[in-house]
């Protein structure tokens, strides 16, 4: 890669600093498109007898109503696990559910018509934790879901007994992580424009994954997907929070259909935390092997998930907190059991490090427990546990490339590690993890047998380059990635590559912004397409040079022969004369996972696996005010290896976001309800670090060049968040020697298990004095 495109700004920075991005909310003013509104269960858990509209609508300036009897049809990101219905019919499972929908003239009239509105509901028992909801006799929220479980997963690589056996330490622990939100800074929000005299759909949202938008609303409309186009303007953020359609989406093309016109619906901040899809709450035991040098010899982990109302991504969350054990350290045995719990809240789903963060956050606080009871430093016990790529894990992960050993050497380094643990004073303290995450799912959710990615690369009079893609750039740079990747690839300067991305009547199909998949699977697209486009004008240009085509390349932006540097085109002139004869170029690049990384046969074996996983290490050093629990981070310091950094200046603001969302997680972050009412639903309640909390982050970038990987890139943007909640943990217990069980690390919980410790000693102190009496 050349240099001068070796830090680039993203290349839609200036209309969003600027205010001339167009979000999905500034799309339609006051006036011109009807407004949408949402009635919502007032309760958790009730059959619905009976909804009657009649009085709404007689309301003048009320369009149409929608309720469940509008669709008949359920909906779910997964094709095994669709249960869920836009609009509730016969039984509400969460409180603020939608159960009707309104368009109306203005926002008043909207508001006036759901009042109007009459809901009659039975109500049932309500669970709100997972113990609740899997009690014996608990009503089924769903009929074919036996114990209110949507799936338990069982697994046993190796042999589990015989490791611990081995082990000359063998530790337990119990973990409680709270369920967290995105907390995406835009809410939520859809236009919906239906043409009666067409037939046709048009909607713009706030998704991520629009290819998998485009497929529920035909499924749900019952409409024809030729008859649908979904549009992605700017998004505000995404995080997960809009990888699978939406109910708001269908519900809005539900109303815009019924009004045979435009809708806009924007949902309050309260709706869009209702609407959060967010990672559920978890309940981890897990259990350690360990020899006195520090190598693991068998681990066995337990995760129970809260997972909400509905299916959502819930199958495939239950898996990663599973398979993602693995890929990370030489693990000789390992054991799972994961259960995904249905309770009566609004349904979990995808969030940044999906599946990954809660177990992995458990495996390093135990791992760095035992190296202090064995004695071992923490970056030893890493360091005794590292794989060697190229490798395939027990449960048929591939690990091609592998930085986590120069990551761990760059943390260590340049945090003084060695000379500063175990000496600073009482209060402050170091703490130090590991994690990883996948380049992308290997196997796409829909099988349809095309390639995973597609991108088209076309030339025209105007001899500049556009590149069109259904990736979805959500704020990560998935854009400037793709122009990158282009350029590069054509020898030409960056700023002569548009970019048009996700609308579904104009770019090729893409499965969407979610796990990591853009860079590794779009940008080899981009890249293939790339070299399709530039092997048909090498031909023009070896033609116009009088050379053959193997003795020229593209490089600044011109076109020469090799060895002959009077012999040059620029590349203007050699794309006219590639149009001469056949006019507009158009070629398409595709990228398809290859095989032996597509996961194990075994049952949910697809889940995990991936073409590469990035690898990170963190130190956190931390003050603790042991009179009040509060916690300030003073530093961290992160390494990741992304394979190779197509954009280091992009690099490190996703590993900065990482951190701190990892931060939010681990410190204040935490969904609260009061039978089923959300106690978090503004961001006055719902706690996220501010400029005030976020502490100097220092970034290192590490390359093992993955093979598989656009230039050897792997992502970039997941593999740091999980680290962060254990390197705070454990630089909490190295502050004040006290090991925290939940998350988030608050300072009431804090303060808890000070006053659990003073009593204990207390307790114990006394128990020496009897036994001193007694002899």
């Amino acid at each position: 890669m050349t240099e001068q495109l070796r830090r680039v700004p993203l290349i839609d920075g200036i209309d969003k600093v600027t205010g001339r991005a167009r979000y999905t909310a500034d799309l339609e003013k006051p006036g011109q498109a009807l407004v949408g509104r949402i009635l919502r269960s007032p309760v958790s858990h009730a059959d619905i007898v009976r909804i009657d509209a009649a009085k709404a609508r007689a309301l003048d300036g009320v369009v149409a109503i929608v309720t469940g009897d509008d669709c008949p049809f359920t909906y779910g990101v997964l094709p095994v696990a669709m249960n869920e219905y836009p609009l509730a019919r016969e039984r509400v499972r969460y409180r603020g559910e939608p159960i009707a929908a309104v368009a109306a003239v203005d926002a008043a009239t909207a508001e006036r018509a759901l009042a109007l509105i009459e809901v009659e509901l039975r109500e049932l028992p309500a669970y709100y934790t997972s113990a609740d909801a899997r009690a014996a006799g608990a009503t089924l929220l769903h009929d074919n879901k036996p114990g209110n479980l949507e799936r338990e997963v069982h697994n046993e690589f190796g042999d589990v007994r015989a490791g611990f056996e081995a082990a000359d330490l063998v530790r337990e622990s119990t973990t409680s992580c709270a369920e967290i939100n995105h907390a995406q800074i835009e809410p939520h929000a859809t236009l919906a424009e239906y043409d009666p005299l067409t037939g046709r759909l048009t909607v713009q949202s706030v998704s991520q994954v629009i290819y998998y938008l485009h497929l529920m609303l035909a499924r749900c409309l019952g409409m024809e997907t030729e008859q649908i186009r979904v549009i992605k303007p700017f998004v505000g953020g995404g995080f997960g929070a809009r990888v699978e359609a939406l109910n708001f989406e269908i519900i809005n093309a539900l109303l815009a259909r019924a009004a045979n016109g435009k809708v806009m619906m924007r949902l309050t901040r309260e709706e869009t935390f209702l609407t959060h899809r967010a990672r559920p709450q978890a309940d981890i035991r897990l259990k350690l092997g360990m020899k006195k040098d520090g190598r693991i010899t068998a681990c066995e982990c337990e995760v129970v998930q809260r997972g909400g109302a509905y299916a959502g991504y819930g199958i495939i969350t239950i898996l990663y907190a599973g398979a993602l054990l693995q890929g990370i350290y030489d693990i000789p045995a390992v054991k799972y059991d994961g259960y995904r719990v249905y309770a009566n809240l609004p349904p979990c789903g995808a969030m940044r490090g999906h599946g990954s963060v809660h177990s992995r956050h458990a495996f390093e606080c135990l791992l760095d427990r035992m190296a202090r009871e064995l004695g071992l430093d923490p970056f030893a016990v890493r360091r005794a546990n590292l794989l060697q790529a190229p490798t395939r894990t027990l449960n048929e992960l591939m690990v091609n490339s592998y930085g986590l050993a120069e990551c761990l050497e760059r943390v260590e380094r340049a945090s003084r590690w060695k000379e500063r643990i175990g000496r600073l004073p009482r209060g402050k303290g170091l703490g130090m993890a590991c994690s990883h995450y996948v380049s992308g799912a290997a196997k796409p959710i829909h099988w349809t047998g095309e390639p995973h990615a597609t991108v088209a690369v076309r030339v025209d009079f105007d001899t500049g380059v556009t590149a069109l893609t259904g990736a979805a750039d959500i704020g990560q740079g998935s854009s400037t990635m793709v122009a990158i990747a282009v350029a590069e690839t054509l020898g030409i300067p960056i700023d002569r590559v548009r970019v048009i991305s996700a609308d579904t009547a104009i770019t090729p199909k893409d499965n969407g912004a979610y796990s990591s998949r853009i860079t590794f699977m779009v940008g080899n697209a981009a890249i293939d397409a790339a070299r399709r486009l530039k092997a048909v004008l090498v031909e023009a240009a070896a033609r116009k040079l009088e050379a053959k085509p193997e003795d020229v390349d593209c490089a600044g932006g011109v076109f020469r022969v090799a060895g002959g540097e009077q012999s040059s085109l620029p590349f203007a002139d050699v794309v006219r004369a590639a149009l001469v004869d056949r006019g507009p170029i158009t070629v398409s690049g595709t990228f398809t996972c290859p095989p032996e990384a597509q996961g194990g046969r075994h049952r949910g074996g697809a889940v995990g696996s991936t073409m590469g996983f990035s690898y990170a290490a963190q130190v956190v050093e931390v003050t603790v005010d042991e009179e009040t629990g509060q916690i300030t981070v003073d530093k961290v310091w992160a390494a990741l290896d992304c394979g190779r950094a197509i954009n280091p200046l992009a690099v490190e603001g996703q590993v900065e976001g990482s951190v701190w969302m990892g931060m939010g997680e681990a410190m204040s972050e935490e969904t609260r309800y009061a039978e089923g009412l959300p106690l978090h639903a503004s961001f006055l309640e719902y706690r996220v670090p501010t400029t005030i909390e976020s502490p100097p982050i220092e970034v290192h970038i590490v390359e093992s060049h993955d093979p598989l990987g656009p230039f050897g890139a792997k992502e970039a943007s997941e593999g740091a968040l999980a680290g962060f909640p254990p390197a705070l943990v454990n630089a909490v217990a190295n502050a004040i020697g006290v090991d925290m069980d939940e998350l988030p690390v608050t300072p009431d919980r804090v303060m808890e298990a000070l006053v659990a410790r003073r009593r204990q000693a207390r307790l114990d102190k006394a128990r020496d004095s009897a036994r001193r009496a007694a002899s």
